[in-house]
């Protein structure tokens, strides 16, 4: 396969060029402007961060994307999908509350939100992954689908668990509905703590195939008749039912690739990685620690492997923030992430990315 252009401008301005307009010259020289966005809904994915954390991207970035997309005569909306687990993005409700409180509002970013997954997390299309070892059909919010056009917005940071997240991540777990985050973080099936149960039965009502039964007002789940759609993690007003989270790391990185390769194929997409405020820990957590490396700049391409393995290999290129849990850390290996966290294997995403044809581990860095 021959090497992907990746496109990359640094953080510096001039009085001529804010960041804002630096960042539409380099997606319109990126290539973003060649889609045909007439009259079509592009679905802009982007994680609103959650309260608490300040280490999300800024809404301007994306009014940016969403202004161009615009321009081209396209109908843009934001949009991720609910979380797995208990937090300020847990139903639709909850979440929107979530983005507008870090200002992705309509009069901020120009464009509408969406909750892909719908109120509670159940709103899914089943979207079956070609080439795939380990999903048979992904479980997709069904707004993301709906979409004629997806882009990808990426804040490039840590993760605890997937190495780092970038494009691969940001799509495939985050596009994932309720269920099918529960399908890539486990290999096992939800459970109720019987200390938090209150007995209410809203997640026996909600059940499909009669797995849940109450008895002395306490819930449990027959795994035998369960088949992990989640729908009682979301309907659960005390958050007593949990997922296994028990799939190994490895597996968890194939398993977003394919949810990846579920979101992409058969439709124009673009993405955008922007490598500052480099977290170490996702921006799924309620707080930020202080960057692992000093901001780098941004990115962009056709292509979202070649992206993630760009992005990585400039964090990699960078001295440690003095100070930072990077900096805290025993050097072990000749990449950052895996210093941070030893238990991670990025290189997994990628190589399964390429064996399912979503792009190329090999890229041309062209700096504007």
């Amino acid at each position: 396969m021959e090497k992907s252009k990746v496109y990359f401008t640094n953080m510096h301005t001039t009085s001529q060029e804010n960041l804002q307009q630096k960042l539409k010259r380099l997606i319109e020289t990126a290539g973003m402007n060649k889609i045909d966005f007439d009259r079509k809904y592009a679905a802009i994915k982007i994680h609103f961060g959650e309260p608490g954390n300040l280490a999300y991207l800024r809404p301007n970035y994306a009014k940016t994307v969403a202004d161009m997309v615009k321009e081209l005569g396209g109908k843009p909306f934001l949009t991720d999908c609910n979380t797995l687990y208990v937090g300020g993005r847990k139903n639709a409700l909850d979440h929107l509350e979530s983005a507008y409180i870090n200002g992705f509002s309509p009069f901020s970013t120009g464009c509408h939100v969406i909750i892909a997954d719908g109120l509670k997390g159940t709103d899914e299309s089943l979207v079956p992954v070609e080439g795939a070892e380990y999903v048979k059909e992904a479980k997709i919010g069904r707004a993301v689908m709906d979409a004629d056009v997806f882009i990808s917005l990426n804040h490039f940071k840590g993760h605890e668990l997937t190495g780092f997240g970038g494009a691969i991540k940001n799509i495939g777990m985050g596009c994932g509905s309720r269920a099918g985050k529960m399908e890539m973080h486990s290999s096992g099936k939800p459970r109720i703590s019987q200390r938090k149960c209150i007995g209410c039965g809203s997640c026996a009502k909600n059940c499909a195939h009669g797995a849940i039964t109450l008895a002395e007002r306490k819930a449990s789940i027959n795994h035998d008749k369960c088949v992990g759609c989640g729908r009682c993690i979301g309907v659960c007003p005390v958050d007593a039912v949990k997922s296994a989270s028990d799939e190994s790391n490895d597996i968890l990185n194939k398993k977003i690739a394919e949810y990846t390769a579920a979101v992409l194929r058969g439709r124009p997409h673009f993405h955008i990685s922007l490598v500052i405020d480099v977290s170490p820990y996702c921006d799924c957590h309620s707080e930020n620690d202080i960057p692992i490396v000093p901001d780098v700049g941004m990115f962009a391409s056709f292509d979202p492997v070649a992206l993630d393995v760009a992005c990585a290999d400039a964090v990699n290129r960078q001295a440690a923030v003095e100070g930072s849990m990077l900096a805290k850390k025993i050097h072990e290996h000749h990449d950052h992430f895996k210093n941070v966290h030893p238990e991670t294997d990025w290189m997994s995403a990628i190589e399964h990315s390429v064996k399912l044809n979503l792009g190329s581990s090999e890229y041309e860095l062209i700096t504007i």
